[in-house]
């Protein structure tokens, strides 16, 4: 990209928990910035101290580092745009709102609670919306209804006031985004909004424009809500005589079901995580789940945040975060809202951990083994993953697939034994102990050509002899290959297994 040097920006609110929208806003400006060897700049926007949670800011930070999204700048890198936190850039917006001020572009108002509410309910009586506009702002209590003289007294006697920006009227504001194309908002249809408080501190929208500006951003990438607020944050670059950054606007992360915007509540009713690490509310200690306690690779959920309105134009669909720079484009982010598929993500996941080494898989499920007070060495456990991964979406199901590798059956399932035993069994699975003390190599693909010629040899029934030899191993129908399980549990623990499972199921019949 030619020109100035790309420069993005995450911005979120310390007001809770980092949403799985605002973190694809964080993943789609990070793949943006590393595509064009740009900088991704963390900007904590706390300037609405009342919302402000504890907590908020950190978890922010770990989630990131969590995703693999590496920053430049931010509060805890620093940089030369700093300080990073809007609550510390307090004392530099006055100086840009008395430039609006001098130019015309602002005027001081000030209206109390009580007199806009009255216009309010005016307005609900006649079926109307109030609107601090064009059309009713020179009737009101502001600047622009009384002298300079007067202004300045209401000031200096500590009168309550906010700094609106002035529309233009009758004008029409074309402008362009780099998802959505051209657009055009006539300015009879944008209010005066508040810039600025009498307690020194700015609102969202003069922060968000002098900072994007004094931190040299290139490129305004976020979420769809902040549309709405587009126009005024052009005519405020205007107003400056700033040159405006380009501008793209992602759709909205939809409920499952495509009707509206993907809440807690969705995952909580539907069962699946809505935030990228677990959240405990400081104040009231309720537990949302996370996507990382839930037993998700970050690897996965950098995935499932890269599909969530972008493809690569591509059957691909397992990227490594070089892949995801590599391939990324805002052209191929869509308009419209997308779809959030639970099962979609459990798919990403599996695909993960089927693709991992076996004995990086071992490493996770060690401690799953040893709180259930199992030792083993990390290359029998790794030989067990390498068996049963395909089953498995999440580390925490290797157990329900390979618990019979580490502990014997301490049960048989009685379907299978009212089906497949009768008096007959137990000699021919004596006879099978003989056959299989004399087989070497014990290997899965040896032992598949010995058993089943012995069944062929002997007449019996194949479907019969295999059901009864994986109940007897498992204590049930599953589990992989049943040589392998013959194989990996070796030659004397399978022969113990068959013989201790003869001994006790003629017990209890």
């Amino acid at each position: 990209m030619a020109g100035k040097k790309v420069r993005v920006r995450f911005a979120p609110s310390p007001t809770g928990p980092l949403h799985i929208g605002g973190m694809r806003t964080a993943l789609f400006n990070y793949l943006f910035a590393r595509k064009h060897q740009g900088d991704m700049i963390l900007r904590i926007e706390d300037t609405d101290q009342k919302r402000y949670v504890k907590g908020a800011e950190e978890y922010i930070v770990e989630a990131l580092d969590w995703c693999g999204i590496a920053l430049d700048e931010g509060p805890r890198q620093g940089g030369k745009a700093g300080p990073y936190r809007q609550s510390e850039r307090k004392g530099l917006y006055r100086e840009y709102v008395d430039q609006l001020l001098k130019s015309g572009h602002a005027y001081h108002a000030f209206d109390t609670p009580e007199e806009l509410e009255k216009l309010r309910k005016d307005d609900e009586a006649k079926n109307k919306v109030f609107t601090y506009d064009a059309s009713i702002r020179k009737s009101l209590n502001n600047a622009l209804t009384q002298s300079a003289d007067e202004v300045d007294q209401k000031i200096r006697n500590g009168i309550p006031y906010v700094i609106r920006f002035m529309i233009p009227e009758n004008d029409r504001l074309r402008f362009h985004d780099i998802i959505r194309g051209e657009m055009e908002v006539h300015t009879a249809t944008l209010d005066d909004k508040i810039l600025f408080k009498s307690d020194g501190m700015p609102t969202y929208h003069l922060a968000n424009v002098v900072d994007d500006h004094l931190m040299e951003i290139s490129h305004v990438i976020r979420g769809e809500e902040w549309l709405p607020s587009l126009p005024l944050h052009i005519l405020l670059y205007q107003a400056f005589g700033w040159n405006t950054p380009a501008f793209a606007h992602m759709p909205l992360t939809l409920k499952p079901d495509g009707k509206g915007k993907l809440s807690k509540r969705d995952g909580d009713r539907l069962g699946f995580p809505v935030f990228p690490l677990q959240w405990t509310n400081p104040d009231t200690g309720d537990v949302s789940s996370g996507y990382r306690e839930s037993g998700y690779f970050p690897e996965a959920f950098v995935n499932i945040l890269a599909f969530l309105g972008w493809n690569p134009g591509t059957m691909q669909e397992l990227f490594s975060m070089e892949e995801l720079i590599d391939a990324f484009s805002l052209d191929r982010v869509i308009k419209s809202g997308s779809r959030f598929d639970p099962d979609k993500a459990k798919w990403f996941n599996q695909q993960y951990l089927r693709n991992k080494d076996d004995h990086e898989l071992a490493k996770l499920y060690q401690p799953i083994l040893r709180t259930k007070g199992i030792r083993t060495p990390d290359g029998y456990v790794a030989r067990v993953c390498g068996l049963v991964k395909e089953r498995a979406s999440f580390v925490s199901e290797l157990w329900d697939h390979s618990y019979f590798f580490f502990q014997r059956p301490e049960s048989y399932d009685e379907r299978i034994i009212r089906k497949r035993w009768d008096e007959t069994i137990p000699e021919i699975l004596q006879d099978l102990v003989k056959r299989l003390q004399d087989t070497d190599p014990f290997s899965s693909d040896h032992l598949e050509e010995v058993v089943k010629l012995w069944i062929t040899e002997k007449h019996h029934n194949m479907g019969t002899i295999l059901n009864i030899c994986r109940l007897l191993l498992v204590g049930a129908s599953a589990g992989p290959h049943l040589f392998d399980i013959f194989a990996l549990l070796g030659k004397k623990e399978t022969i113990d297994l068959i013989i201790l499972g003869i001994d006790t199921i003629e017990k209890s019949i």
